[in-house]
This record gives C-alpha cells, sequence and structure tokens, in this order.
C-alpha cells in the first residue's frame, strides 16, 4: 500500500500589487500614501499600506475621499494596466525558476501557486525569504509567502505571513505540529479564510464556529448538509485534505464578457456603435487566443444608477447565432444589430458591453451532413484575424479592427484617466529617463 505523501504548497503573493507596480519607477513615492483607482477613475481598487491605516475601505469612491486625500497627501493614479500586466510577467518568470513548469500555477495578476512536493528535502522557509528576495531585487516588488499542505493553508499561511510581521513575510505552516497549527489558526477569524463569505461567516458565527480553528474542527460532511459542498471542501482543506485541483494551465473561459464604461454618456446608435464594435474586437481576440467558437451572442447597455435624477434604461439582449464562430466582422455584425434592437432615445448611456456565450473548442464543431469543405474565401477570412491579432498584439489592443471603432487618440468615449503613469516597460517613448551628475 503507497504512503500517502504530505503536499508542500506555496503560494507567493505581492503587497499591495497595483500600488507597488506604480511605485517601481517612483522611488519618491516609498512611504507615500498611494491609491490606485479604477476605470474612470472612479473608486478605490487598491491601496498602499499608509493608506489601509487611514481606513480608507476597497470600493470607496474617489470623489468621497477627496477631502482626505488632500489633509493627508494622497496620490491617486489611475489603473494602468499594461504595466500591470507586464510587471506580472516578469513576476512570474522569476518564480518559475523555482519549480518546473507544471509545478507553477498562476492564480492571478499577483498570486502564484508553487508545488514543492518533489522537493522534500528542501526548506520552505528559506526558500521562502530567497524568493522574496529575489523577486524584490529583480521586480521592485515586495512579496509575502505562505506554505501548507493544501491551496487553503497556503493561502491562509500567506495572509499570516502579511498580518503578522513576527514571521518576516514567509510562513511555513508545513513544519508546525498539530498543536502549533491549532495555534496560529485560532487567531484569525473565520472570515479570513479564503472561500468563506461575509454571508457564510455570519451563519458560522451563529453556530459558534467564529475562527479558522473553530472551522477546521467542524465534521466536513456535517457541514455539506448545513451549507454547501464548497465548504465542505474548504473544511477538508484546513484539515490537510487536498479538495482544490492543481491548474498549471487555466481552463478555457467557459464565456467572455467585454465591457467598460464610458469616459461621458452617450445618446444615440451612431455614438454607441463604436464602443460596441470595439468590445467585440476583443471578446472575439480572446475567444481566438483560446482555440473557441461562440455560439450565442450577447449585447447591454447601461444607464447610471448612481444618478437618480435621470430616467434608468439598462437593457440586454442574445442571440443564438446561426453558425457558432469566432470571426470578429461576424460577431460585430450581429452585436451592432442587437444593439441597435435594444437602444432607446432619450437617455444617458454610460456603459455597454458584449458577451460570447456557448463556447465550445473550434476543432469539435457539430457539423451538418449538406455543409461544404471550406472555402478559399473562408481560409482568406481566418487568416485575415490572424493578421488582427498580430497586429494589435505588436501595436496595442485596438489599433487595428474590422470597421470603425473610432481613431485610437480620438475615442470620445474612453474612459478617462487623468492620472494615468507612463507604461515604463512597454512603450520606448516612454522609458523612464535616468539623469547621470
Amino acid at each position: 500500500m503507497a504512503l500517502l505523501v504530505k503536499r508542500r504548497l506555496a503560494l507567493v503573493d505581492a503587497n499591495s500589487f497595483y500600488c507597488s507596480a506604480e511605485r517601481n519607477f517612483r522611488p519618491d513615492l516609498e512611504g507615500v500614501p498611494v491609491v490606485v483607482l479604477s476605470n474612470n477613475d472612479g473608486c478605490v481598487v487598491a491601496r498602499s499600506a499608509e493608506v489601509k491605516k487611514l481606513g480608507v475601505a476597497m470600493g470607496m469612491p474617489w470623489f468621497q475621499m477627496k477631502d482626505l486625500a488632500r489633509q493627508h497627501n494622497i496620490l491617486a493614479f489611475s489603473s494602468n494596466y499594461t504595466l500591470y500586466g507586464d510587471i506580472s510577467r516578469r513576476f512570474m518568470s522569476v518564480l518559475a525558476q523555482f519549480v518546473p513548469p507544471e509545478e507553477q500555477e498562476i492564480y492571478s495578476i499577483d498570486e502564484c501557486f508553487l508545488d514543492f512536493t518533489h522537493q522534500p528535502h528542501l526548506d520552505l522557509t528559506a526558500t521562502g525569504h530567497v524568493m522574496r528576495d529575489r523577486v524584490k531585487r529583480w521586480t521592485g516588488l515586495p512579496v509575502c509567502v505562505g506554505c501548507g499542505s493544501t491551496k487553503t493553508l497556503a493561502k491562509f499561511a500567506n495572509n499570516v505571513a502579511k498580518k503578522q510581521a513576527q514571521w518576516g513575510g514567509v510562513c511555513d505552516l508545513t513544519a508546525l505540529s498539530e498543536t502549533e497549527l491549532v495555534a496560529v489558526l485560532g487567531q484569525f477569524d473565520v472570515r479570513d479564510v479564503w472561500g468563506v463569505g461575509r454571508k457564510i461567516a455570519m451563519q458560522l458565527m451563529s453556530y459558534g464556529v467564529r475562527t479558522a480553528a473553530d472551522l477546521r474542527a467542524c465534521d466536513a460532511k456535517r457541514i455539506r448538509e448545513r451549507f454547501t459542498v464548497v465548504l465542505e471542501r474548504t473544511v477538508s482543506e484546513l484539515q490537510g485534505v487536498s479538495c482544490v485541483a492543481w491548474e498549471n494551465e487555466p481552463p478555457a473561459k467557459q464565456q467572455i464578457i467585454a465591457s467598460r464604461s464610458f469616459g461621458g454618456p452617450l445618446y444615440t446608435t451612431e455614438q454607441l456603435a463604436e464602443p460596441v464594435r470595439f468590445h467585440m474586437a476583443r471578446a472575439a481576440e480572446k475567444l481566438r487566443l483560446q482555440g473557441s467558437i461562440a455560439g450565442t451572442l450577447g449585447v447591454f447597455l447601461e444607464t447610471n444608477r448612481f444618478r437618480p435624477q435621470d430616467p434608468q434604461y439598462s437593457p440586454s439582449r442574445a442571440i443564438h447565432l446561426p453558425a457558432a464562430t469566432d470571426d470578429t466582422a461576424v460577431l460585430t455584425t450581429w452585436a451592432t444589430t442587437l444593439m441597435r434592437a435594444i437602444h432607446k432615445p432619450g437617455f444617458r448611456y454610460v456603459k455597454a458591453g458584449v458577451m460570447l456565450m456557448d463556447l465550445r473548442e473550434r476543432c469539435v464543431v457539430q457539423g451538418s451532413l449538406f455543409d461544404a469543405a471550406p472555402t478559399d474565401r473562408d481560409l482568406r477570412r481566418e487568416r485575415l484575424m490572424g493578421v488582427l491579432d498580430r497586429a494589435n498584439g505588436k501595436w496595442g489592443r485596438g489599433t487595428m479592427g474590422v470597421g470603425s471603432a473610432g481613431v485610437k487618440q480620438q475615442r470620445g468615449w474612453a474612459m478617462s484617466r487623468a492620472n494615468l503613469s507612463p507604461c515604463y516597460t512597454t512603450r520606448w517613448d516612454e522609458l523612464r529617463e535616468v539623469l547621470a551628475d
């Protein structure tokens, strides 16, 4: 009978990633309170440690905290996803040096799981400090490392490393005895456990389950009966039983949504056509990237629900396509048609979006007995889509498209980003200049 090998998983997470990325090329911002704002500079999506101490909550609208910002000299940046994406890629490439490719799982833009199970003699605490030092020196990002025998425990350990300074940024729960592990879990609220939302936490507390240690002590099957199978898995994971699958390659998306708020309100179908075409081009590119085609397409419009003085109208409509496709031109034609069908005059539209659903692999399409072989036109269209993707990959998203999505520099509907930092790592003309003495 084979022995059950205890897994050794690490979660490496960048601290206040967006804020840290902004500070990378601005040494003068060290110690300065910094926030990063959402699309159209609406609300806070990232906070530096200095801002967290001031009690600023995630999602707080920027206009509500302007007085606080002036009082404490809080510096606000518009979201620069081009910069963040490139720094993330560099971050992940550093971590890739520590494990084989199949033992690295990129969980999000600023989080990465590493599997050290097949390196049993490796000191995870020492390795964690090496990773922290190398990531900091090579990318400028401060990170914390949490290690556990399951993903949930590794995630919890990372939280411990962030919140308790005595760990020095690295917490290895696999090195603790059972008594020590329970003691650490008992110091944290059940809400600190990965996957336990606010509503579930309140229900658990009503049953006397207040800490992470309390949740670990629960009977997993009873939890399933009273709550959900997801929470059952969480309890099992806290008990050291791996239930969350390892995904070194992200699964194909089941639906693709492209949407964004406008920099200002739009009114007519002619105005709305541009962003709808643009969003559909983005969605179709993502569709082709994962090797899928879409059988259903949807379009939605939204007015501003935060302006109760305005008439409200937020329609949506979907259509099952005659044939599943990844062709931007075909999808754009249908999207524009749907937008015109749901549009009503007299409303201030502040957002539009498209949805691609009923996704399936491109190579396993159910055809008809009467389908003909692909024509030269079909092959030319396929090559054209490839040209579009390569051009936009090289010169930036939206550089080339099918039909008009507005000239890149003249899109009146483009989101407002008044405090956008340069793309220091991806544009030659925005490289940081260093002046010699």
